[in-house]
């Protein structure tokens, strides 16, 4: 096969022509055992450049590309590669020049939310696996078409809930299941801290170096402004969902997982803006209730409490466990016979009796559970089975945080469709499982 003329597939203006001339043009690779896996990385202003250095520490890897609209992160990012010993990445501000890179065998995605899908699909279709960091996706088309790319062009595509490569909770998951907790009827989910204002900015002209356009991808287009831009886009509707899907959906990964559910029957939220006083548009104190069958699981998150905490470095890779009450991030599971609270990250599990009393605990580290994750993403690469996080995994956790917020922007409960995963006679509802696009960045309808 030809390859990809690259002036001619950067005038492509429609999504169906990039699937177009991605589908007829990349050939697979196949990996030698001792042959390096190349990759770019989408997106380094934050998670990306952390996931560099960490696939960066295995010998069997090559890092090729940085991809990032905003020019003048790339100094100081190589200048960090470089003084590890590592040959400078190629820089691009368009990620497509490395998708078209015959060379390069998977994408690394540290993007805000909205491009996890566009971004994940034109990688699949490029012949590139992908590693993409949750949540999964923005909505539940976004999340079918990352499913079907995924399955149509045969690549491997590992959703960054490290949780899923962490030994102590396969140990949690075989508690559960073995009876001692009982039965169980409720999971209470936290995630809970405090977090700083993003204040109120105004509009104003793009920054040097910067391509707003492209940091946009199939968002609207609005003039730049500092808070729909790098961190703080976290906090507005058309990137993301607030902090239940930015941080709290690890927590509900794992709920989901241990509890052993899929699809919920319905949901209701409540909540709102109660503490902070700037251009936020999601909620800081936020309560979400699912229902499915013989089990209620119950989200609760306030982002202003000062002794609500994430699990302390020290101890997420040590061996002593949190002091639960104060742990911000728990799980806690109520059973008919006992009772266990579950930390996400490295912090651990412990099982208390009906007297209070500990009876049984289990622990592993952080920094292990984020090294085998990445490692089974490689070795998936390499044997082709399946990843401990696939996208269909990811795609129902992340759909949990997503009805609760559209339970939250519509005000009432809503019904969930088994079928199509979607809302139960709500057409303003289901309004809000897809989004407009703008074109050449959308989502298609045809993978």
């Amino acid at each position: 096969m030809s390859r990809l003329n690259r002036r001619e597939f950067l005038k492509s203006t429609t999504t169906a022509a990039m699937a177009a001339s991605f589908g007829s043009t990349f050939s697979i690779n196949v990996l030698g055992a001792n042959e390096k896996i190349v990759f770019g990385v989408m997106g380094i202003h934050g998670r990306g450049n952390y996931l560099a250095h960490r696939f960066l520490a295995r010998e069997d890897v090559e890092l090729k590309y940085f991809a990032e609209p905003d020019t003048r992160l790339f100094p100081e990012r190589v200048k960090e590669i470089e003084a590890k010993g590592f040959k400078a990445p190629e820089c691009v501000q368009d990620f497509r020049r490395m998708l078209e890179d015959k060379d390069v065998d998977a994408i690394v995605m540290g993007t805000p939310d909205h491009w996890h899908a566009p971004g994940t699909i034109f990688a699949c279709q490029a012949g590139k696996h992908v590693y993409v960091e949750k949540p999964c996706h923005h909505n539940l088309h976004d999340g079918r078409q990352m499913i079907e790319a995924a399955k149509r062009y045969n690549r491997v595509v590992q959703i960054g809930h490290q949780n899923r490569s962490a030994p102590y909770i396969y140990q949690a998951i075989d508690y559960i299941r073995s009876g001692r907790l009982g039965d169980v009827h409720l999971v209470r989910v936290m995630n809970s801290k405090a977090r700083g204002t993003i204040g109120k900015e105004p509009d104003g002209p793009v920054p040097e170096g910067v391509d707003y356009k492209m940091w946009l991808g199939p968002c609207k287009d609005r003039p730049f402004n500092n808070n729909h831009f790098h961190y703080a886009w976290h906090w507005f509707w058309e990137y993301s969902g607030g902090d239940i899907i930015n941080d709290g959906v690890h927590q509900m990964d794992i709920a989901r997982w241990v509890s052993g559910v899929t699809t919920p029957k319905s949901v209701y939220s409540t909540g709102g803006v109660h503490f902070f006083n700037d251009d936020q548009e999601t909620p800081d104190t936020h309560v979400a209730v699912w229902d499915f069958d013989k089990l209620t699981m119950v989200f609760e998150q306030e982002l202003w409490s000062p002794y609500m905490k994430k699990v302390p470095m020290p101890i997420r890779d040590g061996d002593n466990l949190p002091t639960w009450p104060f742990i911000g991030t728990r799980i806690e599971i109520s059973g008919t016979k006992n009772f266990m609270y579950l930390g996400r990250h490295g912090g651990g599990w412990e099982v208390y009796d009906v007297d209070g009393k500990p009876i049984a605990k289990g622990k592993s580290g952080f920094s292990r559970m984020e090294r085998d994750h990445i490692a089974d993403f490689i070795d998936c690469i390499r044997t082709g089975k399946r990843p401990n996080c696939p996208v269909e995994e990811a795609h129902l956790s992340a759909l949990l945080c997503q009805y609760a917020n559209a339970s939250y922007r519509l005000g009432r409960k809503l019904f969930i469709d088994p079928q199509t995963l979607g809302f139960l006679n709500d057409d303003e509802a289901n309004a809000l499982t897809k989004r407009p696009y703008r074109e050449p960045f959308g989502v298609p309808e045809v993978v």
